[in-house]
């Protein structure tokens, strides 16, 4: 796909790891859309090669724990949904949404539009109203969203799987910040929050700047908040974290261990006060 910045790059990845966990006889979720997304971006783009365990063990656990946060929250009367750097995501199509509900994608424009290359030539219809919203979110995101019929002060479910470490400090915090304006209390907002162990590592191992797709770590420009739940608090959202290990072990699918490239990484299940 040329033109994507590698930042884009990254949802092939985590496409594959996706296509990867659905052929588990224990699987966690089944996305069978994420296959077609793997073949249409072909080897050039990374989809075939080989990824750590505790990766691929990251990306299925926050997966189902966010597909788990967005329909209950939904069942709780959410019909407004907001996937911020919704990527080759396929809960639009895969995830049984109750009716009336409202998706928005938020992504760079090269981004869905590769996406929707594919959805039209596999001839997928979403299971609720999918609306794409091409957007830098490292700018102003919530003019666009609200352009594209979102309704601002009601029940919403946001999600930001595998973003926020691609975002700047100030930004993430203007984004969640933001998304707290613009729902109603109840509101629901999943979180990942990346190991800032990790990119300290990466960073002492690599002091000349450089960025590369091939490693996710290379693109970070920020990790955890040092105390996440508390700052969620002072931008309005009252937040729980788990770490992987736990999850995994509540969806009956305990790990083996926990790698060091793991661990520190956080779900994050936050409630608007």
């Amino acid at each position: 796909m040329p033109g994507l910045p590698d930042v884009s790059l990254t949802a092939f990845g985590v496409a594959a790891a996706r296509a990867s966990e659905t052929t588990r006889v224990d699987r966690l979720f089944s996305d069978p859309f994420a296959e077609a997304f793997v073949r249409a971006a072909g080897p050039t783009h990374g989809a075939e090669r080989e990824r750590p365990r505790a990766l691929l063990d990251w990306i299925s656990v926050r997966t189902r724990f966010l597909d788990d946060l967005l329909l209950n929250s939904c069942a709780a009367g959410a019909r407004q949904v907001v996937i911020f750097g919704a990527g080759l995501d396929a809960r639009a199509f895969r995830l049984a949404w109750p009716s009336e509900v409202r998706l928005f994608e938020l992504d760079l424009p090269g981004l869905l539009e590769f996406k929707e290359d594919v959805i039209r030539s596999e001839g997928w219809q979403p299971s609720c109203e999918r609306i794409c919203v091409p957007v830098d979110l490292s700018g102003d995101w919530s003019e666009p969203l609200l352009g594209a019929g979102f309704a601002a002060g009601s029940l919403v479910a946001f999600s930001a799987e595998g973003l926020l470490a691609y975002l700047s400090a100030s930004t993430s915090d203007s984004l969640v910040a933001r998304a707290a304006e613009l729902s109603s209390p109840g509101s629901r907002l999943g979180l990942t929050l990346a190991s800032s162990r990790r990119l300290e590592t990466w960073r002492d191992a690599h002091p000349e700047p450089s960025a590369s797709a091939s490693d996710y770590v290379s693109l970070w420009r920020s990790a955890n908040a040092e105390h996440a739940i508390e700052w969620l608090a002072s931008r309005g959202w009252h937040a729980r974290a788990f770490d992987v290990a736990e999850r995994s072990a509540t969806y009956g699918r305990p790990l083996e261990q926990v790698s060091e490239r793991a661990s520190g990484a956080r779900l994050v299940d936050a409630e608007r006060r």
